[in-house]
């Protein structure tokens, strides 16, 4: 490939851990919270005869699984880059997203077939022991999403364990609502309906967050970043003749990437030495655009068509 020259930032999850890193504490104690409430709805699901808040407890068990998933991927997304991992194990945060997702599909099917057969053999649910135990999930829920509010802005990861006990939470809700109906009208009915709510409430957040998560690991410009617009900031540049094999990624929250071959021309590249132009087309970038870990590689005119076979 001819000679280059890289200038390349690490900010922020780059430079002290991944954006998940900084919200271990608080994961802890929510999967500290999730573990009790599946043995509280376990109890309450069993005592009351209550589909809805047996499913909910599966629903909520799936949920501490993704979070000590969660919890483990912060491990090795901390570790440090080696020769074979250049970018180190970040990108494990982002797998562990993907489980979470599968993990939230697989839930919300059983809770589907499970309330399909409650259907065809009703039960006969105490609505009462079913309303003390729908509010302790509520309220211990409602403690975890306070807990995760900062951080699910932050990470994929920790967005993906909100998600999961916001679910939860409307899950509850829907639990006391039908056991409330049950209590009021004697409508068995309330039960399995009340399970599809739930059902249904897990599959638009699941598939927003598994989209997410593919353009991670497909690479796609990082959100919020118009490549459109970068190409024509960097052109703007002084000096700067063309720009090709321009590409961004994101490798993992709060790390997203930028490589491109700058053609400058001779003349700027002898008035101002290549160092002070790399400097401005990292400034160029870091004002405008949240991209601050850049490789530029820079080329005189002519340059590109001696690579066109290796660089696409």
């Amino acid at each position: 490939m001819g000679a280059g020259y890289d200038h390349g930032h690490a900010h922020g999850a780059a430079a002290g851990g991944t954006a998940t890193s900084a919200y271990r504490g608080r994961l802890r104690v929510a999967l500290a919270i999730t573990l009790g409430i599946v043995v509280v709805q376990i109890v309450g699901g069993v005592l009351a005869d209550s589909l809805a808040l047996v499913a909910d407890s599966a629903h909520v068990a799936t949920d501490a699984l993704g979070l000590g998933m969660a919890l483990l991927a912060i491990h090795f997304a901390n570790r440090p880059p080696s020769d074979r991992a250049t970018f180190g194990y970040a990108r494990a945060e982002i797998l562990a997203a993907l489980a979470n997702c599968l993990l939230l599909l697989g839930a919300g099917g059983y809770v589907v077939y499970e309330s399909v057969q409650r259907f065809v053999t009703p039960a006969d649910t105490d609505g009462g022991l079913t309303v003390v135990f729908g509010a302790i999930g509520l309220v211990a829920n409602l403690v975890s999403l306070s807990l995760l509010m900062r951080g699910q802005k932050e990470s994929l990861n920790v967005r993906g364990a909100f998600l999961e006990v916001a679910a939860d939470a409307l899950g509850s809700v829907t639990v006391i609502i039908s056991a409330v109906v049950i209590m009021l009208t004697g409508w068995q009915a309330a039960d399995p309906i009340a399970s599809l709510v739930i059902a249904l409430m897990i599959a638009p957040r699941t598939w927003k967050l598994l989209r997410e998560t593919l353009d991670v690991l497909l690479e796609a410009a990082p959100k919020g970043v118009d490549m459109a617009e970068v190409r024509a900031h960097i052109l703007a540049t002084q000096g700067v003749e063309d720009v090709h094999d321009l590409h961004a990624w994101t490798i993992t929250s709060g790390m997203p990437v930028l490589s491109a071959h700058v053609v400058v021309s001779s003349e700027t590249l002898s008035a101002i030495g290549h160092e002070k132009m790399l400097h401005e087309l990292q400034a160029c970038l870091g004002d405008h655009f949240d991209v601050e870990h850049c490789t530029f590689q820079l080329e005189p005119g002519g340059h590109a068509e001696h690579e066109a076979h290796l660089c696409h």
